[in-house]
């Protein structure tokens, strides 16, 4: 890739907030802005601004601007069904939303009934995609994260190959932990494994003793955990202040900032399934991070799964409402579910990424695990 073209698509990053036209196509993004989930939701943006630019920078969709309308969703359902209407008062023909499942789940029905395609770049719930599998009207949520089923059975698979039979399990109480905690339960199964210890925690809580002291009675030898950052930060810290040093498998929110910054040193060696580590061997990929260190001067890409999640959620999007020559919501939705366009994205090329029974557009083939290495998020060793 040239420098101009990512010059060039830079500096229409810049104008990404300005007022538009009205003829631009407007794209929904409700994400965590403020708020604990914050990092994650200002990720998934940052990845949502760049692919914004790079369409606009190339003309555009059917001749006209993409146009990114943003609201904040605090991590709060009541809130974010509030803001939800609001988008829809707004008139955008489609949407990039969702970091916390539990969030997703308190708006998703404002957009099945507005028949409003949203690919989620963020968050992991199983059901997300599954909730109106059977509506008559069609499905209209789509994701390119990996779901929770596939984050567990990664998990899983990688602690059993690694040796270990003595597996804790840890979640926490929202509904994202909880379906975690289940998927993985069913994962272990195939392997003929029962957990030796089953700890949960709250959102908040900072002391950890108590599961871990009930995961070290028990035997464990590797930790698994289902939560977001902070709290998965959390219990690294507190297992290495008891002396434990267990290996830890956590969910893709194990290598955000919100886990590094609160385990610090203690991050070191914790791994996780991601669907984006830095170093991309495809060109897309390649642009894709060129574009984000041009545009954002940081030394490494900030929550990497979350920006490429963003990033990808638009770019099919853009592709669907091309294929469609529509901004029909219903039109869109069936470009995606017979996608002829092969779009190359940060996390994978996509060739045919959804269908009408199957909305998730990550695979195995599409996501690796990664481990926390001095500091960065790097692959981790098969």
């Amino acid at each position: 890739m040239k420098l101009s073209h990512i010059g060039f698509a830079a500096a229409t990053l810049c104008l990404a907030s300005a007022t538009f036209a009205a003829d631009t196509i407007k794209i929904g993004a409700l994400l965590p802005l403020t708020g604990g989930s914050a990092p994650l939701g200002l990720a998934v943006r940052d990845g949502q601004r760049l692919a914004v630019a790079q369409i606009n920078a190339r003309g555009g969709v059917m001749g006209r601007n993409l146009e990114l309308v943003e609201m904040n969703d605090e991590s709060k359902p009541e809130l974010a069904e509030k803001n939800m209407q609001a988008l829809l008062a707004k008139g955008v023909v489609a949407c990039s939303c969702g970091v916390n499942t539990g969030v997703v789940l308190a708006y998703q029905p404002a957009m099945q009934n507005a028949r409003l395609p949203n690919i989620v770049p963020a968050s992991a719930g199983t059901k997300l995609t599954r909730a109106f599998q059977n509506a008559p009207e069609g499905n209209y949520t789509f994701r390119v994260q990996a779901s929770d089923t596939l984050q567990a059975q990664m998990m899983v698979d990688y602690a059993v190959k690694k040796g270990h039979k003595k597996i804790a399990l840890l979640h926490d109480t929202t509904p994202y932990g909880t379906g975690g905690h289940d998927d993985m339960v069913k994962q272990l199964l195939t392997h003929d494994i029962k957990a030796v210890s089953v700890g949960s925690f709250k959102i908040g809580d900072a002391d950890m003793s108590a599961q871990l002291a009930k995961a070290k009675e028990a035997g464990a030898t590797v930790l698994l955990v289902y939560g977001i950052g902070t709290e998965q930060g959390h219990i690294a810290a507190s297992s290495a202040r008891m002396g434990m040093h267990l290996p830890i498998i956590g969910s893709w929110a194990n290598a955000t900032d919100s886990f590094i910054n609160v385990a610090a040193a203690h991050a070191e060696g914790a791994i996780s399934p991601q669907t984006f580590v830095e170093g991309a061997t495809s060109t897309a990929g390649r642009e894709f991070e060129a574009l984000y260190r041009a545009q954002y001067k940081r030394p490494r890409i900030t929550n990497p799964t979350a920006v490429a999640g963003g990033h990808d959620s638009i770019l099919l999007l853009a592709a669907a409402i091309r294929q469609a020559n529509s901004t029909e919501g219903a039109k869109i939705k069936a470009a995606l579910e017979r996608l002829s366009i092969t779009v190359p994205g940060a996390i994978a090329t996509y060739n045919k990424p959804f269908s009408e029974d199957d909305h998730e557009g990550i695979n195995l083939s599409s996501a690796v695990m990664a481990v926390w290495k001095k500091g960065a998020i790097v692959r981790a060793p098969l």
